[in-house]
């Protein structure tokens, strides 16, 4: 039979539970994790903040950032009466002069000749060729037998990105894939420059442009 007097026993004493765990609940320490009461609910997930996104360097950045400050390409001030397009080598300095005209010019850092190695006098662009072949000349096979008698063009090859050959002479100035050696007396002949820079003045110069390759007593 239905007893109204347990029934209010039984009420009071669920209230009392209820209570006494959500004081427990509420007067715990602040570090401690919630409890919480209904497991079959999950938890909202953390929010994070998206990833930065990284930005792509800029076309020119770093370019020359291995080379002393004055072997980087720049314009700079030039008196000369050769007309615009003409290339002047400043052996002894180690410079690459592109004529520009108005007193200007574009200034390259290059390696050249190392002692005995030398050469002056006027030529001409007669060819150019993008990641030349290499085929070193029988002089150079003479001095140096172990080389290779052919080399493919690539990033591998001693002429680097670019080539443009000088009249009829087995020198040439081309890219290099040692740019340590810009500045330096240390090739056979040729003028090499960074890949960066060779691939910026074959992209000036046309087939038939004069050369002019100053002695090494000459100073600038």
């Amino acid at each position: 039979m239905f007893r109204l007097d347990t029934f209010k026993r039984h009420s009071r004493a669920i209230t009392f539970s209820a209570f006494a765990i959500g004081a427990i609940a509420s007067g715990g320490s602040a570090s401690a994790a919630p409890m919480q009461f209904f497991p079959f609910f999950p938890s909202p997930p953390m929010m994070t903040a998206p990833p930065q996104a990284q930005t792509a360097p800029s076309e020119d950045e770093g370019r020359g950032g291995d080379l002393a400050p004055r072997l980087r390409r720049q314009i700079v001030a030039y008196a000369t009466r050769e007309a615009p397009g003409t290339i002047i080598i400043d052996t002894p300095n180690t410079y690459l002069y592109y004529v520009l005209g108005d007193g200007r010019a574009i200034r390259y850092g290059i390696g050249v000749g190392r002692d005995g190695f030398t050469w002056s006098g006027v030529q001409s662009v007669t060819r150019k060729a993008e990641w030349p072949d290499w085929t070193p000349p029988t002089e150079m096979i003479r001095r140096q037998p172990y080389l290779p008698r052919h080399m493919t063009g690539g990033p591998g090859n001693p002429l680097g990105a670019r080539a443009m050959y000088l009249g009829g002479t087995i020198y040439r100035i081309h890219g290099t894939n040692a740019p340590d050696t810009i500045g330096k007396h240390v090739s056979s002949g040729c003028i090499r420059l960074t890949n960066e820079d060779v691939i910026d003045l074959y992209s000036r110069v046309s087939v038939g442009a004069k050369v002019i390759v100053l002695p090494m007593e000459r100073r600038a």
